[in-house]
């Protein structure tokens, strides 16, 4: 067992915990990472709204300049990312929820983890083929 310095004479040293590469990744273990880290994607995506609502209030120079920009293809990428995290980010925290009622602890809360990840793909899609099929009209 690794051991940390403890710096004191005498005593004896502390443990320290396991690492990431001890452990065999699971479903469960990533999608806590991911729900963190969709949390702070959401944060730079609500940057992005910002900025397209303060152009909306600038006029409509400003509107225009925004549209363009936001329907430039890797903008749109960003924004399909950007829509993808929000929607994960729900789901997991329905998922959390789920387990802050007792349920779903078991053999199950793997279940839901796919559920989670297929969800957000399913429903990010289905937006974003909404938004292409709203474009065509």
């Amino acid at each position: 067992m690794a051991s940390a310095e403890s710096g004191t004479g005498g005593r004896r040293p502390r443990p320290l915990s396991p690492h990431l590469s001890i452990y065999r990744p699971i479903v469960t273990m990533v999608m806590s990472i991911m729900h963190r880290a969709t949390g702070l994607l959401n944060v730079g995506g609500l940057l992005l709204v910002l900025m397209f609502l303060l152009a909306l209030a600038s006029g409509p120079a400003a509107y225009e300049s925004a549209a363009s920009f936001y329907g430039w293809w890797p903008a749109r990428i960003v924004l399909v990312a950007f829509t993808w995290s929000l929607v994960h980010h729900m789901l997991g925290g329905i998922r959390h929820a789920i387990w802050d009622m007792g349920r779903g602890m078991g053999e199950e809360r793997y279940t839901l983890s796919w559920a989670t990840i297929s969800g957000s793909i399913i429903i990010t899609t289905a937006l974003w083929a909404f938004v292409y099929v709203w474009e065509q009209l």
